[in-house]
């Protein structure tokens, strides 16, 4: 699909993934919205880019923020093409030791924020009769690891939410995409994995941010279903689903070091 002209608005794109999927998208000719909840870190991340795309804050745990945000942009642009619902985050410690609350705080940013933005978005595509959203989950959403619960949780939702809202829209011209990012380059880790000791244990496969974006830009392209990255994410989710219990005992071996 032609992306000129297309307005993309983005979640969570302040930095890392969705910053640059923004710049991706406009170098294809969309014209990518960025949100997030700091309209100052969302200033400093379109500075950088040509031209300026338009900013709004909307933070994704309230209804209201994010009800009030797609009318806006409603209001100014007539319509969005694109969801990329990206905006989450990640705590990794052991289940026994993380609080409740914690668990929570992921599952309401990660989920329910693609929920709540889905909802807000979808009834104006399916009026139009086309549309597309693509959720940025991970393959923590496939397979999990130690202390990663919560936030492998939140995930294996996103996934199950993209799986069945795929089939509910079918024929309707709207289209649903996951994008499965293993590890990246991001501020992420900053407060996932302060010690980073985890992030010295799985460098080696990291993705960079650029590289992630250019393939979100490629499923607004061809409206492919679904795509798992890097090449041995995808290798090692399915050799999982083959064999799960030699496939634990590795990762738990490999990953036990977060």
């Amino acid at each position: 699909m032609e992306l000129k002209g297309k307005i993309v608005l983005i979640t969570g794109a302040s930095s890392g993934i969705g910053a640059w999927t923004a710049q991706a998208a406009s170098a294809k000719g969309a014209v990518p919205i960025l949100t997030a909840r700091s309209i100052e870190k969302l200033e400093v991340a379109a500075v950088s880019m040509t031209p300026s795309p338009a900013v709004y804050t909307m933070d994704v745990t309230k209804e209201e923020d994010v009800t009030r945000g797609i009318s806006t942009v409603m209001e100014k642009y007539g319509r969005i093409d694109i969801l990329v619902n990206n905006a989450g985050f990640g705590l990794f410690e052991r289940t026994v030791d993380m609080p409740s609350s914690q668990f929570a705080a992921m599952m309401d940013v990660n989920y329910m924020g693609t929920v709540r933005c889905t909802k807000a978005v979808l009834p104006h595509m399916l009026a139009r009769g086309e549309g597309h959203i693509i959720n940025v989950a991970s393959m923590a959403g496939k397979v999990g690891s130690p202390k990663s619960a919560g936030y492998t949780a939140t995930k294996h939702a996103v996934l199950g939410f993209t799986n069945a809202l795929r089939m509910e829209l079918a024929g309707t011209g709207v289209a649903v995409s996951a994008v499965n990012p293993g590890p990246v380059n991001t501020p992420f880790f900053d407060q996932a994995d302060p010690s980073g000791q985890y992030v010295n244990n799985i460098r080696w496969f990291m993705m960079e941010p650029e590289k992630v974006a250019r393939h979100i830009v490629r499923v607004m392209e061809t409206r492919k279903q679904e795509v798992d990255l890097p090449w041995i994410g995808a290798l090692g989710g399915r050799l999982y689903g083959l064999f799960p219990r030699i496939s634990n005992r590795i990762a738990a071996k490999m990953l036990n070091k977060k």
